[in-house]
């Protein structure tokens, strides 16, 4: 659990923060064998940065592209992400929205629900609103690039994220539900699947090797006993077939692609 300024003392089921503490995010450290993604839960009282990343190939020496998705889990009624932008902007736009703060108002805030999920195309300008519980499945990257972050004491990167970043509308198509798996991603850098109980053939045969399963209900566990996760939590197993699932509810599986 790491504490953010923005993190929130009250978390959603089966989140317990430690007494006085304000948790923003949850890391599952990427395991030797999965190394290129990379897992974690974000809680959110107050707007995150407006930020941007590089693409692979937009990425400097010493930096990573990240591509990542979002899955809303729990959500108050006027919870906002911000996606891309109302209509075509040029880099001076931004430059200057970003320079008077006016750069939340180029940007489309689409209303967040349970179950939405979106995923975020390197070079996607973004911001997390407040009020919002989610699971994030990204490159393994600490890139980003912060354009507006509100008056906060922290450094902005403005010129490098104007290099990156795309001045369009976020496209219709990287929003979907989780309703509509068991596919969810199948991206250019990871992979990423809803099963509810057991995987079907389909998934088994997409999910050879080594995986990372989260449950969001029930619990999963290697056959062998050696380890298992409940909801909440992320196991790293060789492959589908070394799973019990006779216990798991709504559960996620992502692998690097």
């Amino acid at each position: 659990m790491v504490e953010k300024v923005w993190g929130r003392d009250r978390l959603p089921s089966p989140f317990v923060p430690p007494e006085g503490q304000r948790i923003g995010e949850i890391w599952f450290e990427p395991p030797p064998e999965l190394p290129q993604v990379l897992v974690k839960y974000l809680f959110t009282s107050e707007k995150l940065s407006v930020q941007v990343h590089p693409s692979d190939a937009s990425a400097r020496p010493g930096e990573a592209g990240k591509e990542e998705c979002w899955l809303v889990l729990d959500a108050e009624e006027d919870a906002r992400l911000a996606i891309g932008f109302a209509r075509a902007v040029s880099p001076a736009e931004i430059a200057a929205a970003a320079q008077d703060g006016t750069i939340e108002d180029l940007l489309t805030w689409h209303r967040a629900r349970p179950g939405d999920l979106f995923y975020l195309p390197a070079g996607t300008v973004h911001a997390i609103g407040p009020g919002l519980a989610l699971v994030e499945v990204q490159q393994t990257s600490d890139t980003t690039f912060r354009l507006y972050d509100y008056g906060r004491p922290r450094e902005l990167h403005l010129a490098r994220g104007l290099e990156v970043a795309e001045g369009v509308p976020y496209a219709a198509e990287h929003r979907r539900s989780i309703a509509d798996g068991p596919v969810l991603v199948d991206g250019p850098h990871f992979r990423l699947d809803r099963i509810e109980c057991a995987p079907d053939a389909a998934t088994r045969a997409a999910y050879p090797g080594a995986l990372l399963v989260l449950p969001l209900a029930g619990e999963v566990a290697a056959k062998d006993g050696s380890a298992r996760a409940a909801a909440g939590e992320c196991l790293v197993a060789d492959g589908l077939a070394s799973l019990d699932f006779a216990k798991a509810g709504v559960t996620l599986l992502t692998r690097p692609v």
